[in-house]
């Protein structure tokens, strides 16, 4: 089958064509992503109203050139699939409308996807990898550890109590006078810095739970920064290298737990899955691939371009469900809040079944 993917949560404005095969493989035709980095640079960090704005803008546009590029018409499109959430509500809103617009002219069934759903099935899609596996999904505002045990069958491990990985790291930037979007300004300044020179804190380690609390390491940051201010370039350096190493460590120890307890109620994962932005930090997936040699697993880390938010993965999760039967009604609502874990008690346990191979 043929989907086509629109993702509008948050300051990415995405469109997609994939094809699922009967064996479960997948295919990308076209996956068009426009960013809105520029727009949002001067302010520090994503503005909704500007976001959502863009998006209506952009969105008929993308869309078209997505079909165009994978030389795809209507007559050929299965099903319309959107993000319905979680996000910021305006984008959601244009992402989501849009997809019923063409499924009701189209006369095409809608598929209303989750956000997170379509981050944990991406390794469905480039590596075709079987369940059951875990989950690592980091961003700017997702940091959990997730059993993906089936479609629609997933079960929280571990999550933040504050800050999410993504939001520390451009918190880190906006204070030490970085650029926007901050992951990449802070990992560039690592890679010439001092990772042993300041003492931070690696907070929840040793914890029996899966659990991250990022908010007292950002502030220890901010005041080994004040010690020393004003800061010369070296120690703008040598602070991204050290809170950078901290966040390793950090990530190492919880998902270390995360993975017992995976072992533990669901027997051996077939892989650790890392998504979201935050997993395109290479000192982060140089450390997971440790940590899953470790744990007698192989790390499934998709490309870069298919860990930060894109239309491929929307359609991806889209086609997933199709095949499984599953639609939405056009009046489904958008959600600002939805949790992975509501999708499992929703649909419970009968996605476990044997056509997951």
């Amino acid at each position: 089958m043929i989907v086509l993917g629109i993702e509008t949560t948050c300051d990415e404005t995405a469109a997609a064509v994939v094809e699922r095969f009967a064996d479960g493989r997948g295919k990308i035709l076209s996956n068009v992503v426009l960013s809105q980095v520029s727009e949002h640079a001067a302010f520090g960090g994503v503005v909704p109203e500007i976001a959502a704005r863009a998006h209506v803008e952009a969105l008929d546009f993308i869309v078209a050139r997505a079909m165009k590029e994978a030389a795809c018409d209507y007559e050929r499109i299965d099903g319309i699939a959107a993000a319905a959430g979680p996000g910021l509500i305006g984008g959601v809103i244009v992402g989501l409308t849009t997809a019923k617009a063409i499924a009701l002219v189209r006369n095409k069934p809608l598929v209303a996807v989750n956000h997170l759903e379509a981050h944990a099935l991406t390794a469905r899609l480039t590596d075709n990898t079987p369940f059951p596996y875990c989950l690592f999904l980091a961003s700017g505002g997702h940091t959990q550890i997730v059993a993906v045990r089936g479609v629609g069958d997933y079960a929280r491990i571990g999550t933040t109590h504050d800050d999410a990985i993504g939001e520390a790291f451009d918190k880190t930037a906006k204070l030490l006078g970085l650029g926007y979007p901050g992951g990449p300004q802070v990992e560039r300044e690592a890679a010439n810095g001092d990772a042993n020179r300041f003492a931070l804190p690696r907070p929840m380690h040793g914890r029996k739970d899966a659990d991250f609390s990022l908010s007292g390491l950002k502030t220890a940051l901010r005041l080994e920064a004040e010690k020393i201010a004003p800061l010369s370039d070296r120690d703008v350096a040598d602070l991204c290298a050290s809170f950078q190493q901290a966040v390793v460590d950090v990530v190492f120890d919880r998902l270390r737990a995360g993975l017992r307890i995976f072992r533990a109620k669901y027997g051996a994962p077939n892989a650790l899955v890392a998504a979201g932005g935050v997993a395109a930090n290479q000192a982060i997936r140089k450390m997971l691939h440790r940590l899953a040699f470790e744990h007698g697993t192989v790390l499934v880390a998709p490309p870069l371009e298919l860990c930060t938010d894109n239309g491929a993965m929307i359609a991806w999760a889209g086609a997933e469900r199709l095949a499984l039967g599953w639609t939405d009604a056009l009046d489904v609502a958008p959600r600002a809040r939805w949790p992975l874990d509501e999708i499992a008690a929703a649909q419970g346990a009968l996605q476990r079944t044997a056509a997951y191979k």
